[in-house]
């Protein structure tokens, strides 16, 4: 699939709705083999105050995070250059749309996946991880979409998972973060964020461990808008 993104040639097939910036579906042709995927070309980025240009860097990096931890949380991401210039191409995600964060939560059988999302949002610092960037795939895991408001280095987490706030992290999450991060941020982050940014990454690692549970919202604020 990386191949297929990296090398594939584009066609746009129309743009996806709802979206604040511009972000369209695409297929991704090579050799006989085909595949839908999102591409978000920089060019297509409303300007952010509080964040740079070059947003799906950060979609490249919450993915290179995600599977560094062994979780596989995030479709695979890859930058490159587009019909739209460059920007990050990511494998679309056929989902139940119906279901949502606030729809998955109603099931435990998802509670570990969801535990590990709600992990990696708060070590990569997700400042919009919104009810519907969690999505139900065809192959029953819950993949975690929309991964760009990451990596600053001041606090900016705004999530609506909160439903694990006060438990224990689970031991096998806190081994995944451990093992990952103790000697440096993952190589491939070392292209795609900066230096502060990713000694902060790795101070929100350690916090995480050393903490041990799932931080609680005391303000009641830092939830995205909208919620799905």
């Amino acid at each position: 699939m990386l191949e297929l993104l990296a090398r594939g040639d584009i066609s746009v097939k129309g743009r996806l709705p709802g979206s604040s910036n511009r972000t369209f579906l695409v297929e991704v042709a090579l050799e006989g083999a085909t595949a839908l995927a999102v591409y978000k070309p920089q060019s297509g980025e409303r300007a952010l105050w509080d964040f740079p240009p070059g947003l799906h860097k950060r979609e490249v990096a919450a993915y290179h995070l995600s599977e560094a931890l062994g979780w596989a949380l995030v479709p695979p991401t890859v930058a490159r250059d587009g019909p739209l210039g460059e920007g990050s191409l990511q494998r679309f995600v056929d989902a139940d749309f119906r279901h949502h964060y606030f729809t998955l939560r109603e099931d435990p059988r998802h509670h570990d996946r969801l535990r590990r999302i709600c992990a990696f949002d708060l070590v990569a610092n997700n400042a919009d991880r919104k009810s519907g960037h969690c999505l139900l795939g065809d192959d029953g895991a819950i993949h975690a979409i929309d991964n760009a408001l990451t990596f600053h280095v001041e606090p900016k987490l705004r999530t609506v998972i909160w439903d694990f706030a006060g438990e224990p992290i689970p031991a096998p999450i806190l081994d995944d973060v451990q093992r990952v991060l103790p000697d440096g941020a993952p190589a491939p982050l070392g292209e795609l964020l900066e230096p502060d940014e990713r000694e902060a990454l790795l101070a929100r690692a350690a916090r995480l461990v050393a903490d041990g549970r799932f931080p609680e919202d005391t303000s009641g604020l830092r939830y995205p808008w909208p919620l799905v």
